[in-house]
């Protein structure tokens, strides 16, 4: 299935792709689309992480959202989905929420890649500090909701941010517990639109922030 791939990576850098490890945290707009990705560009073996039902209000963004999967764990959805790309596939699930009582479910088994696409900002700081502690490589996605043009989506070290709330928060906290390490989030610096307290989304920014984490993966594995 990958001979496409192959005519511009080669077998060897396919052979390097396929044998890392990624966890993900979070398969919503951007973490579905991201995971998809990975795994249609040869990524073998997934962690998947989430404790979200897929719900109707999903259907404008996430890749996983279709009537038929209404009320389903969006975990068990990507498991059948990703399965049914590339059935040899080695997949983990993990449905829970996480917090500091439980971390330490992420870091049962080894792996390369983290990536943290999940909503809660306590949940991001402590998956951050926790990849940082262990020397895991790992991005971070920041808050993409009000948000509309794609061409301000960058990737970059958190403390050269802007316009993005939850990136503020958890530089200062980064801060205050004495963290200079580098934090590679992707972000917009598109200042959003505050013309409602529901945070509202749109496709396209999520979609191309997912790629663009799987982009940045993938060429680090190459360019190893």
């Amino acid at each position: 299935m990958f001979d496409r791939l192959i005519r511009i990576i080669g077998n060897e850098n396919l052979d390097k792709i396929k044998s890392k490890k990624i966890l993900i945290i979070g398969l919503g707009g951007v973490g579905g689309i991201s995971i998809e990705t990975l795994v249609r560009n040869g990524i073998s073996n997934i962690i998947l992480v989430d404790n979200d039902k897929v719900d109707i209000t999903n259907k404008n963004r996430q890749i996983i959202a279709l009537d038929s999967n209404i009320g389903k764990n969006k975990t068990d959805c990507f498991y059948d989905r990703l399965k049914d790309i590339n059935k040899d596939i080695n997949i983990k699930i993990i449905n829970d929420f996480i917090t500091s009582n439980n971390i330490d479910l992420l870091f049962n088994e080894e792996v390369d890649y983290v990536i943290d696409a999940c909503d809660t900002i306590t949940t991001k700081i402590l998956i951050i500090e926790e990849c940082l502690k262990r020397n895991i490589k790992f991005i971070s996605s920041m808050g993409m909701g009000k948000k509309m043009d794609i061409s301000k989506l960058k990737i970059t070290d958190i403390r050269n941010t802007s316009y993005d709330k939850i990136a503020k928060v958890i530089r200062k906290k980064l801060k205050e517990d004495g963290i200079t390490l580098k934090v590679p989030v992707i972000y917009s610096d598109e200042v959003p639109s505050d013309n409602d307290e529901i945070i509202g989304s749109y496709s396209p920014v999520t979609s191309i922030a997912g790629i663009m984490i799987a982009d940045y993966i993938l060429k680090e594995i190459i360019n190893e």
